[in-house]
């Protein structure tokens, strides 16, 4: 006789499911599943179609965006009665740019176990695939919709690479009426030539990754009718080279940056703001750095000293 399966101990498990392609499900995330008390779902009606997949009949219950703090409070007491609750989101891993954060920082401060049950995830999936450096990455998950916020969020990133000591990669996730807005932005703050990746329906039939310059992926998604499907978007974020520095050092010369800014507002009409952006661009310096040598420069031509 079949010894009886070992009960699934209580706590609050974190399912991955497929991104895409259902045969990502693992062997343990539809043993968790199967043997939950009930299920915590972004979208029931979304995960009802994988568990009818694997005809699963585990009760389901919605916990999203906008009930997550209300309904953590009812989960988080039928964890402490010894539950086994399993929280999912509509694809991926939850609490990565999904619901499940504040559910899971409730459940360890009630002293609850929380246990991973890995699998699927795009961010991770795209940037493996990328040919970009791997030794470091920073995932940033979806950027601000407003196209300031949106700017400044770039602007910044890009002075925090130029400080770094080692190449890094920075991963995002764009929804597709975004994407050509997002990276003309980029195109705008690190010049045409930076390499980025545009990985989209990822683990679907119509997987597809644009590897290129900025520009090129640009021009390449602007030729479409329609831009369709989930992306990952990918940035290779340099640091400044020593070559960079020696282009600073060089430019500490008198009204050497002075100079340049101010042909650049003749050829371009551009504002002194603007201007500053397109100089630290061409000098692989970030713009406050450009900023401080200008003011360095000014200071001397007060003070007349050379």
């Amino acid at each position: 006789m079949a010894a009886e399966p070992e009960a699934l101990a209580p706590g609050l498990y974190l399912v991955a499911t497929p991104i895409g392609n259902l045969g990502d499900i693992t062997l343990r995330a539809l043993d968790v599943l199967r043997r939950a008390d009930r299920i915590a779902c972004e979208d029931t009606r979304q995960t009802q179609k994988l568990l009818n997949h694997f005809e699963i009949t585990t009760p389901t219950v919605s916990c999203h965006l906008h009930n997550e703090h209300q309904r953590a409070a009812e989960l988080i007491e039928a964890l402490k009665a010894g539950g086994r609750i399993a929280l999912v989101s509509d694809a991926g891993m939850p609490g990565i740019s999904d619901p499940g954060t504040w559910l899971t920082a409730e459940a360890i401060a009630a002293a609850i176990p929380v246990i991973p049950i890995p699998g699927a995830n795009a961010a991770l999936s795209a940037l493996v695939a990328s040919g970009l450096p791997t030794g470091e990455f920073h995932f940033i998950g979806f950027l601000p919709e407003k196209a300031g916020a949106r700017r400044s969020r770039l602007e910044a990133l890009a002075e925090e690479a130029a400080k770094s000591q080692v190449a890094q990669t920075l991963v995002f996730y764009e929804a597709p009426h975004r994407i050509l807005e997002t990276l003309a932005d980029l195109e705008a703050v690190w010049g045409p030539a930076l390499r980025v990746v545009v990985a989209r329906e990822l683990t679907k039939i119509h997987e597809e990754f644009l590897r290129g310059t900025v520009a090129a992926a640009r021009q390449n998604l602007a030729a479409r009718d329609r831009v369709r499907g989930e992306i990952t978007l990918l940035v290779e974020a340099l640091p400044q080279t020593s070559s960079h520095s020696d282009s600073q050092s060089a430019g500490a010369a008198p009204e050497k940056i002075a100079i340049r800014l101010a042909r650049i507002q003749t050829e371009t009409g551009a504002d002194e703001k603007e201007a500053l952006k397109r100089l630290a661009r061409e000098l692989g310096q970030s713009k406050s750095n450009v900023y401080r040598e200008l003011q360095r420069e000014r200071a001397r031509l007060k003070t007349g000293s050379r």
